[in-house]
This record gives structure tokens, sequence and C-alpha cells, in this order.
């Protein structure tokens, strides 16, 4: 049993030694190379302190604002979108000349032009809408009792034929 004992003592002693992990780093070896604490935006010609990891504020921008950009439609169902198109404006300035331009009745206007999923916001200051076109993609725009404006493209990257606000 003392053997036995020995060897349990000499595996604890073992163990022991093995749980500091083995590798230990100086203080002088830590203060040559600091670790970036902070993001900081890279100016050029101006060298930032080595607390600092630096990023590019304008493509951060660009990458935050991604989710607005409209896929790619394909050339056919772009054709066939520019077919009704003429039809969706006659119908939307119908509305604008008659100052009848709520929410709901641009809607009941680009259902009737077999358009679905519309999505609307706004007023009849400034009303944007967003529908489902005949073949895939979107028409989107703006009415207002001055002006109508409205384009064919595809869905935006985060769903709707409207960006979220």
């Amino acid at each position: 049993m003392a053997g036995f004992a020995l060897v349990l003592g000499c595996a604890v002693s073992v163990l022991a030694g093995c749980a500091g992990g083995g590798v230990q780093v100086s203080a002088e070896s830590r203060a040559g190379s600091p670790t970036p604490t902070a993001a900081c935006p890279a100016v050029p010609g101006v060298e930032l302190p080595p607390e600092c990891a630096p990023y590019d504020p304008d493509a951060a921008m660009a990458a935050n604002d991604g989710y607005r950009e409209r896929m790619p439609l394909s050339d056919e169902a772009v054709a066939a979108n520019r077919e009704l198109l003429p039809e969706v404006v006659v119908a939307l300035d119908s509305l604008r000349s008659d100052g009848a331009v709520t929410p709901e009745s641009v809607v009941a206007t680009l259902h009737d032009a077999g358009l679905t999923d519309v999505q609307t916001r706004g007023d009849s200051n400034g009303l944007l809408f967003g529908a489902v076109g005949v073949a895939g993609g979107c028409f989107y725009g703006e009415i207002s009792v001055q002006t109508v404006q409205i384009e064919v493209g595809g869905l935006i990257l985060d769903g709707g034929c409207l960006p979220a606000q």
C-alpha cells in the first residue's frame, strides 16, 4: 500500500506541474507588441496609436447599408415587368391628378394592375410604395400630389420591395 501512495503522490506532483500551461509570457515580451483595444478610423498620413486597430469608415458605412441594395433581376423579368409599367404609371397618375393619393388607394390601384405584396409608407405629400411584379422583382417609387416616380428592379437584399427605415 505504501508503494501505491508513493506512485499516487508522484502522479499528483507531475500533473500539478502541467496545470500551469507550461508557457510563461514575461512582462518584457508583452510590452513590445501591445494588443489593439479599440477600433480607430484610418486617416491617410496619420499614424495611429498602438492600441488602435485601423478600419476604413467609408467602407464600414457602405457595408452597413448593404441590406438596402437590390438583387439582380433577369433581363426576361425586367422586360415582362416593363410591359406592365405604362399601365401602372397611368393608373397612379390618375390617382395623383384626382387628388386621391392615400395608402389605401395606392394599394388598391397596384393590386388592380396585377401587382402583389404592396407596401406603402407616408402620406399624400410623399407616399413611398413597393410591390412585387408579375414576373417577380419589384415596382417601387413615390407618388405625391405633384409627381409619380416609379422604377422596376429586384427585391432588396433583406427582403421586400421597400427598404426598412
